[in-house]
């Protein structure tokens, strides 16, 4: 995962290189740390980290591609 940027609404904004989408990101300190999970950004676009509350939201035009 790329560095990934926060977005005037406070979202971590993703290209479609970064996906899986997962938090806790690589940018977060170590200190902050939880348990890894993956985001579905596929259907909505955005999602939120259960742990943390982190929104990820996938950069206007990226496309998804599936398997």
């Amino acid at each position: 995962m790329t560095q990934a940027s926060p977005s005037a609404q406070g979202a971590i904004e993703l290209e479609g290189k970064d996906l899986p989408a997962y938090c806790p990101n690589p940018a977060m300190p170590i200190w902050s740390s939880h348990p890894r999970v993956f985001l579905d950004l596929a259907h909505g676009h955005d999602g939120k980290c259960p742990y943390c509350g982190t929104t990820y939201r996938l950069k206007p035009g990226t496309v998804v591609q599936g398997h």
